[in-house]
């Protein structure tokens, strides 16, 4: 287990080391986009790749997570007062549901107990009727729609279909300061390898094979006397949490969140990017996140109405043939070599 990966745990740390050096800002701003992707791209191989729970609807836990860092860095940024979008929305008195993520350990609680609340609520009614498969799909891709047509309703509330943006500071930091964006990558990277390293260790536990007889053979984990729905809720939770704090992260990097960044379509290019890395293997699901990231900027720049097309093509390709995605191809082409 530890030579196989090796090669992905030595590029990871090279990565983390060099990338500050080497890249300007702007890419370097990037990066930490990316892998802000990433760790909700880890979750999604943890609930789909692990667990067979196809969800398409990770936006709506980044989003909870993204809401709540956002709603911190503009009531800092008013200094009492009322953001700017609710002046503009003609609010006279700042909401009830805002005052308390003046706290920024409240708004960062927020970030990851919200969605884990929600989706321990969801999955909890979801799963005690054993529905499953694609009706779980759907479901939480209904779920992603909904909170889309929520928060465009919401334009006082939730600056509507602008979202909300022009953040300044961090915690006293100034976030146009290349320190700040370099500190911020740093943070990002050291969360997302914290978060592999602790996923791939449930995943190897007596719980994560557990996880994985659910996923082969609910019926059977059943007989045996276990508990399917709360080992699939407990896991649908805990991907959620990483998507929460994954947003959290994703509103100082990149300095927008908005309903565009969580609806149905970025929750399935999500799925898309973990199927291409390789979903039944946790360090599959970062990568496809990061590859698709940067193919989806590096092709923009050059195509920009083509990447669409292209990311379904590639979907396509993946599935029909390399099911195991860019890691399985990997895996073929070490085991040939060998031989």
């Amino acid at each position: 287990m530890i030579k196989r990966n090796l090669p992905f745990a030595t590029v990871a740390v090279i990565a983390l080391v060099a990338a500050p050096l080497l890249l300007e800002p702007f890419r370097l701003g990037l990066l930490a986009k990316y892998l802000c992707y990433a760790i909700v791209a880890l979750g999604i191989g943890l609930a789909w790749g692990k667990g067979g729970m196809l969800t398409l609807g990770q936006g709506v836990f980044f989003g909870l997570g993204g809401y709540s860092m956002a709603m911190y860095l503009k009531l800092t940024e008013a200094g009492g007062g009322l953001p700017d979008f609710m002046v503009w929305s003609g609010v006279e008195r700042l909401p009830a549901l805002w005052a308390p993520f003046a706290n920024p350990v409240f708004a960062l609680a927020m970030a990851v107990v919200g969605p884990v609340v929600i989706a321990l609520i969801l999955g909890t009614l979801v799963f005690r009727q054993r529905v499953r498969g694609a009706y779980f799909a759907i479901l939480t891709q209904a779920l992603a729609a909904a909170m889309v047509i929520l928060l465009v309703g919401q334009q006082g509330l939730t600056g509507g279909t602008n979202g909300m943006t022009n953040f300044f500071e961090l915690f006293g930091q100034d976030l146009a300061e290349d320190s700040t964006q370099r500190l911020l990558y740093l943070v990002v990277a050291g969360v997302l390898g914290a978060l592999y390293l602790a996923t791939r260790q449930l995943v190897n536990s007596r719980y994560g094979r557990l996880l994985v007889a659910v996923r082969d053979g609910e019926d059977r984990v059943r007989f045996l006397g276990y508990d399917p729905a709360l080992v699939k809720t407990v896991t649908f939770a805990v991907s959620a949490g990483m998507a929460g704090l994954a947003g959290a992260l994703f509103v100082p990097v990149v300095g927008i969140i908005s309903p565009a960044l969580l609806g149905v379509v970025p929750s399935l290019e999500l799925v898309v990017a973990v199927a291409v890395g390789g979903r039944h293997a946790l360090a599959g699901a970062v990568l496809g996140a990061v590859v698709m990231g940067y193919a989806r900027t590096a092709f923009s720049e050059q195509f920009a109405d083509g990447w669409l097309y292209l990311q379904g093509a590639l979907f396509i390709l993946v599935m029909t043939l390399a099911p195991k995605g860019i890691v399985g191809i990997a895996g073929r082409l070490r085991r040939a070599r060998a031989t």
